[in-house]
């Protein structure tokens, strides 16, 4: 896939699929920061790039922070003079309550990384996409963002603003040389899977019970979709949702 040497931000790329697309990135010898709330998870993913002897490195950041995206923005832009792609990764899962029973806690928690982060990310990144003349932003949604998900009210909300922002800056950016697509996984192997399947012990069966193929993704499988989308072979769709998820919407 074509993009070798474009300098990409990963968020939440210390695990799962943000893990995952730093090194297809890297593989496919793009230039990567490789950003994480946990830097030693980071590094790991960094040190493992670079063994391979692929460019990659590492800028811890909390998206739900803006003076800490900004200081991811502005060290990458500072190092490489420019952002080709910034792939909004990062993400976290509430309890899983319904929705009267749902804490205010989990309910800000989320929306703040999920939905907030995401729009830290893009204002920051369409700055200097604007600037430079060029860009390519790819936000992870959710099969969640989607459709309906039980007990999972602020998830589901924030997967659904995902969705809708990415339409909404994409139709906004369109003639400015800048893309913004997003991805909507289903259930993949993840830390947020785990946490799904751990809620009670019949979820993994009740869980493969609705996906056609009778799996779940692999990251590398939702990494692939987002390299894609991140180079120059799809350079004609912008606004789009890419949907893997096995089927399971059918």
């Amino acid at each position: 896939m074509q993009v070798e040497n474009k300098v990409v931000i990963v968020t939440g790329a210390g695990s799962g699929i943000g893990k995952a697309t730093a090194i297809h990135f890297a593989t496919h010898k793009a230039q990567v920061v490789v950003s994480d709330l946990n830097r030693k998870a980071a590094q790991a993913v960094v040190d493992e790039i670079v063994a391979k002897g692929e460019k990659a490195i590492v800028q811890q950041a909390n998206v739900a922070n803006f003076s800490e995206m900004e200081t991811l923005l502005n060290q990458t832009v500072a190092q490489f003079g420019r952002l080709d792609v910034l792939v909004n990764n990062a993400g976290i899962g509430p309890r899983l309550l319904k929705t009267a029973d749902a804490t205010i806690e989990d309910w800000d928690a989320v929306i703040a990384v999920n939905q907030t982060g995401v729009f830290y990310g893009m204002k920051l990144a369409l700055q200097q996409m604007l600037t430079q003349g060029h860009g390519n932003i790819i936000n992870v949604a959710s099969l969640a963002g989607l459709k309906a998900s039980l007990n999972n009210i602020s998830y589901t909300a924030s997967k659904f603003a995902v969705v809708g922002m990415t339409k909404s800056a994409a139709l906004e950016y369109a003639s400015k040389n800048i893309r913004i697509n997003a991805v909507c996984p289903g259930y993949t192997e993840s830390s947020l899977l785990d946490q799904l399947i751990s809620a009670r012990p019949d979820m993994d069966a009740m869980l493969k019970s609705v996906i056609p193929m009778k799996r779940y993704g692999k990251a590398d499988e939702i990494a692939e979709a987002i390299v894609w989308l991140a180079s120059d072979t799809t350079t004609f769709m912008t606004g789009q949702t890419i949907v893997l998820d096995g089927g399971t919407s059918l």
